[in-house]
C-alpha cells in the first residue's frame, strides 16, 4: 500500500485526536450558525448534488458554514468518488497539483479513485504529492467526508491562481475527467479576508452572485476587479468552467463570518453554495 499522506495542520486546524476530531465535526453540524442538527442517516435513493462550495478556515470559525452543504451531502446518494479543489497557498505546487495517494486524517484513511486520477492527469494536470505537503484547503474537508459518506474515495487537486485561461484549460481537463462518472466536486475556498464585517459582506455578495449565476468568468472578473480577496478563487473558477454544460441550479446555503465566533474587528467570510441537477445523476455503465 503507499504509504497516506499525513495530516499537516491537525491539532491546529481540528483536534488532533480522533474522538475530539469527531466530536468538533459534529459541533459544527449542531451550532446555531449550521444546520442546527446532525446528519440525516437515511440517504436518497439517487444523487442530485453535482458540486459544493465550502470555507476551510479552523472549525471553530467555518465548521458550521461548512457543516450546511455537507448535511445535504449527507441525505443525498453517495458518490463513488469526491474530487475535492483547493487553493495553493503556499505557492509550493504546478498550476494543478494531482495527489494519487490516500490521506490519513485522525479518522483514519481516506483511499484515492485511481481510475479518476488517471483521467485526470492530462497538461497542464499533473501528480505532484510535494505541492500537498503543507495545504489545509484539501485536508479540512476530508473530516466531514469521513463523517457524512459511508465510504469516501476522494482526489485531491491542488490548483495555483493563474490567468482566467489557464483555470479554464483546467476545467476542460476536470470536464473530461468526469463525464459520465460518479463524482462529487467540492470547491474549497474562504471569502473576503480581515476587513470590517459589513465590508466583508457587500464584497463577498458581488462574488456569491457570480458564482450563483454559475458565471466562471464573471466571478473571476468581480473578484479581480473588486479586489476580494477571496482565496480560492482559483478552485471555484475551474469548478464552474468544469461544469459549465450541465443543467445545473445553485443555490446559497448561507453567508457567514469569523467574527460570529469570537469578537474581532476584522473578519473572514465564509459560504456555502449546492450546485443541484434537476435529475438524478445517472453515470454511463
Amino acid at each position: 500500500m503507499t504509504e497516506p499522506r499525513p495530516p499537516a495542520v491537525a491539532g491546529a486546524f481540528y483536534p488532533a485526536d480522533g474522538a475530539s476530531l469527531a466530536k468538533a465535526v459534529e459541533a459544527s453540524f449542531l451550532d446555531a450558525r449550521g444546520p442546527g442538527h446532525l446528519p440525516t442517516r437515511h440517504r436518497a435513493k439517487d444523487r442530485r448534488i453535482r458540486a459544493i462550495v465550502v470555507p476551510h478556515a479552523g472549525y471553530v470559525y467555518s465548521g458550521p458554514i461548512a457543516a450546511r452543504a455537507y448535511d445535504r451531502v449527507a441525505s443525498d446518494a453517495a458518490a463513488r468518488a469526491v474530487l475535492v479543489l483547493g487553493v495553493d497557498h503556499h505557492g509550493a505546487g504546478p498550476p494543478a497539483a494531482l495527489s494519487d495517494r490516500p490521506w490519513e486524517t485522525p479518522l483514519g484513511i481516506v483511499p484515492s479513485e485511481s481510475d479518476l486520477v488517471a483521467a485526470l492527469t492530462s497538461d497542464p494536470v499533473v501528480v505532484d504529492e510535494a505541492a500537498h505537503r503543507r495545504e489545509h484547503s484539501i485536508e479540512v474537508q476530508l473530516p466531514f467526508l469521513q463523517y457524512t459518506e459511508p465510504q469516501p474515495r476522494v482526489v485531491p487537486l491542488q490548483v495555483r491562481f493563474d490567468s482566467f485561461e489557464e483555470l479554464a484549460a483546467i476545467g476542460a481537463v476536470v470536464r473530461n475527467a468526469i463525464r459520465g462518472r460518479d463524482v462529487l466536486l467540492v470547491a474549497s475556498t474562504d471569502f473576503s479576508h480581515y476587513i470590517p464585517r459589513e465590508d466583508a459582506r457587500r464584497l463577498d455578495a458581488l462574488a456569491l452572485d457570480q458564482i450563483l449565476a454559475r458565471n466562471a468568468r464573471g466571478l473571476y472578473d468581480t473578484v479581480a476587479n473588486h479586489r476580494i480577496s477571496m482565496c480560492g478563487i482559483a478552485p471555484t473558477t475551474v469548478l464552474l468552467s468544469a461544469l459549465a454544460d450541465e443543467d445545473l441550479a445553485a443555490e446559497s446555503l448561507g453567508w457567514g463570518h469569523s467574527g460570529e465566533a469570537e469578537p474581532m474587528a476584522d473578519v473572514v467570510g465564509y459560504a456555502s453554495v449546492l450546485l443541484n441537477s434537476g435529475a438524478p445523476h445517472r453515470p454511463k455503465p
